[in-house]
C-alpha cells in the first residue's frame, strides 16, 4: 500500500487530471504532472509541473524517482514512456493496456479476437486495401484515423467508394478503420475500475448524447431495460479482465434497436461520461485512480442521487463570460470549470452537474440550463455584430 504523503505522478496536464489531482490531495498525496504545456488546467493546481515532452528523459527520470506511482489522463501517452516508468514506480495502467487503447486498429483486432460484439468494420492501411471487395458491405461508413483521433477529430463520414478514397486522401493516408455506419437506439458506457488485486467495480451505466462528435449530455441512470445495463457492466468487467487492466478503464456501447450491444471503443482512464460521479456517486471515479494506483481498498460507487452532466464548451463564451447564476439558481446544480483561459468553439471548458431524486426532474432542469446558457450566448454575440 501507499500511504498518504507519497507523491503520485501524473503524465498529461488536461482537467481528467486536474480532477485527479484534487481527488488526490484531498486524499493526502502530492502529485507531479508531467505536461508541455505552461498554463495546463492540471499542472496549475499539481503541487509540481515538470513543463516537458512526455517522452523527455530526465522528466521521466524525475517522477521515477520522485514518485510511489503514476498514472495518465489520457490514452495518447506514448506507451514507451509508460513502460519506462514501470522499471522505477509503480504504474496504473500499464504500457500493454494502454497501447491497445490508443490505436483503433490494434483496439478493434483485440475485440474482435476475444469475442467482443463491435460494428463491421475493415482495417485501411494503403489505397490498395479500399478496393477490397468488403468495402461495399461497409457503405455507407465511417473512416476514422487509427490513431490521435478524439470528440470527432480525424473522422469522416462516407456514403461511397469515390467519398472514401476523398476521405482517405483528407487523412494524408493515414492508417484508419472504416466503420459501418449503423442506426442506433442509444449510445451508453460504463466506467470500470479494477485493481492490483483483481478486484473489480464498476460505475452505473451512463447514456450518452453528442453534438458534432463531442459529448454533449450524459443521463445517468441510463434509460434502457435492466438486461442491458447489467450486460453492459458484465461485458466491462469482462473486457477488464481480458485486457489484465489495472486502473480505471471506460467501455463505451452502441445500443441497437433490438437491445443489442456492440462495444465501440475503450478509454483508458477516467471519462467524460463518468464526470457525473464526483457529485453523485459514494466514490469518484477520480478517487478510485488513485485507490488503483496506491493498492487501497476500492471504494463504493453506488449513487445517492440521479444525475444529468452537461459538458460547457467554448461556445458559450461568445463574447463574454457565460452567467453563471444561471446554473447556480438551480439548487440541485454544481459547477465544475476546468481553469482554461482561452475558450474556443468545441473545446471543454467545464462541465454541469444537476442532481435530482428523479431523473426526469434532472434532466428538465439541465435541459433549462442549457438552454438559458445557449441563449445569453447567442444575445452576446448578436449584441456584438
Amino acid at each position: 500500500m501507499i500511504g498518504p504523503g507519497a507523491w503520485l505522478g501524473l503524465l498529461g496536464g488536461g482537467q481528467l487530471g486536474r480532477m485527479f489531482t484534487m481527488a488526490a490531495q484531498s486524499m493526502g498525496y502530492k502529485v507531479l504532472v508531467l505536461d508541455p504545456g505552461s498554463n495546463s488546467p492540471a499542472g496549475t493546481v499539481a503541487d509540481r509541473h515538470l513543463q516537458a515532452e512526455y517522452t523527455d528523459a530526465k522528466a521521466l527520470a524525475e517522477i521515477g524517482s520522485r514518485c510511489a506511482a503514476a498514472t495518465t489522463e489520457f490514452e495518447n501517452v506514448p506507451a514507451e514512456s509508460l513502460q519506462r516508468l514501470s522499471e522505477k514506480c509503480v504504474v496504473s495502467p500499464a504500457a500493454s493496456s494502454v497501447a491497445v487503447a490508443q490505436d483503433r486498429i490494434r483496439e478493434k483486432l483485440f475485440l474482435r479476437d476475444q469475442g467482443f460484439a463491435t460494428a463491421p468494420f475493415a482495417v485501411i492501411q494503403s489505397e490498395s486495401d479500399l478496393s477490397a471487395t468488403e468495402i461495399d458491405s461497409l457503405l455507407p461508413g465511417v473512416l476514422k484515423v487509427s490513431r490521435f483521433g478524439y470528440d470527432g477529430k480525424g473522422q469522416i463520414r462516407v456514403r461511397s467508394r469515390e467519398e472514401l478514397e476523398d476521405a482517405f486522401r483528407t487523412l494524408r493516408g493515414e492508417a484508419c478503420i472504416l466503420e459501418k455506419f449503423l442506426a442506433l437506439y442509444k449510445e451508453v458506457s460504463v466506467v470500470v475500475v479494477r485493481g492490483f488485486d483483481d478486484a473489480v467495480v464498476t460505475f452505473p451505466v451512463s447514456e450518452n448524447e453528442h453534438a458534432h462528435g463531442i459529448l454533449d449530455v450524459s443521463i445517468v441512470p441510463a434509460r434502457v431495460e435492466a438486461v442491458t445495463a447489467d450486460e453492459a457492466r458484465e461485458l466491462a468487467i469482462d473486457l477488464a479482465n481480458k485486457l489484465d487492466y489495472r486502473g480505471v478503464l471506460c467501455v463505451e456501447y452502441f445500443v441497437l434497436d433490438d437491445g443489442r450491444l456492440l462495444v465501440n471503443e475503450i478509454a483508458p482512464r477516467p471519462h467524460n461520461s463518468g464526470h457525473y460521479s464526483i457529485d453523485a456517486c459514494v466514490t469518484s471515479q477520480f478517487e478510485q485512480q488513485v485507490r488503483v494506483m496506491c493498492s487501497l481498498p476500492l471504494g463504493d460507487t453506488s449513487m445517492h442521487r440521479a444525475a444529468v452532466m452537461l459538458n460547457l464548451l467554448g461556445d458559450l463564451w461568445a463574447n463574454g463570460e457565460p452567467r453563471w447564476e444561471t446554473v447556480l439558481r438551480h439548487g440541485g446544480a454544481k459547477l465544475h470549470l476546468y481553469g482554461k483561459s482561452v475558450p474556443r468553439p468545441g473545446r471543454k471548458m467545464g462541465h454541469v452537474t444537476v442532481l435530482s431524486q428523479q431523473i426526469d426532474a434532472a434532466l428538465g432542469a439541465a435541459m433549462q440550463i442549457k438552454s438559458k446558457l445557449v441563449s445569453n450566448a447567442a444575445k452576446n454575440q448578436a449584441r456584438s455584430a
